[in-house]
């Protein structure tokens, strides 16, 4: 039993914060907060450890993105002022777009993509530089096995990423920890939060993935912190060759016959 849990936790949180190097001095910070258990963790944690970093960086919004599903956002707007940072809500007609105009089809990709676009709208309004996202361990391994399943990729999500074209950087702090851990921490702070109202959720790909990966744990209780280790000691050089192309194996056939006559 961790003595000091929250104090265990945030260690995680800083050793993903340094390892990628995802916060510098002067960085005006906003949080993707949906009001759920893991984007309430990491608007927490970044509370937190605003006060004992030695970086300094401005926590300038929670944003929520309203997809048109009722939810409580008083509880989410009480949150938000009891840990002091400003809290903003983006309008939208996705769930109308997704279900109504679409008839629902590719709901998740469609919708992701809308929400993104809407929440990077206002944290450049906002004249913020880095989005903090909620996804933690679990989710790492669920879109490893997603790209493996649906796209034939062997492929995960960076923990830190700069994107050109609105020049804002996208960081995820919860990466080291499991699904497990940031609900015990959600649980031990007391920390309100909203369920997902999405009636897609629990009938997706991701949810394909969340049951494979279980019955993985349940056999190989470890297996989510081999995982991680995995990633961190990866070489490529170990999982297989580079093709090589016909061209390439011309040029070394020439190569070869000019040896071979001098």
């Amino acid at each position: 039993m961790v003595k000091n849990y929250r104090q265990w936790f945030l260690a995680r949180v800083k050793r993903a914060i340094y390892d990628f190097n995802m916060l510098q001095d002067g960085d005006r910070v906003t949080v993707a907060f949906s009001g759920g258990k893991d984007s309430t963790a990491a608007l927490y944690s970044l509370a937190l450890l605003k006060r004992i970093l030695p970086v300094r960086f401005e926590l300038v919004a929670a944003v929520f993105v309203k997809i048109g599903w009722p939810v409580d956002l008083q509880v989410l707007e009480n949150f938000c002022g009891s840990i002091k940072v400003p809290f903003h809500v983006v309008e939208t007609e996705i769930s109308e777009i997704v279900f109504e105009k679409r008839g629902g089809n590719n709901p998740c990709a469609i919708c992701s993509h809308l929400r993104r676009g809407a929440l990077h709208g206002k944290v450049l309004e906002l004249g913020a530089n880095k989005v903090t996202l909620g996804h933690h361990l679990d989710d790492v391994i669920e879109t490893f096995f997603m790209s493996l399943i649906y796209t034939s990729q062997l492929r995960v999500f960076a923990p830190a990423t700069f994107l050109d074209r609105t020049g804002l950087t996208m960081i995820r702090p919860l990466v080291y920890l499991p699904s497990e851990e940031i609900i015990s921490f959600v649980e031990k702070e007391g920390l309100p939060f909203v369920s997902n109202p999405c009636p897609v959720n629990g009938f997706t790909k991701r949810e394909v993935a969340k049951k494979l990966i279980a019955g993985l744990v349940k056999q190989f209780p470890d297996f989510k912190s081999r995982f991680l280790t995995s990633l961190q000691t990866f070489d490529q050089r170990n999982l297989w060759p580079e093709i090589i192309s016909k061209k390439k194996a011309a040029k070394n056939d020439a190569a070869c016959k000019d040896k071979c006559i001098t």
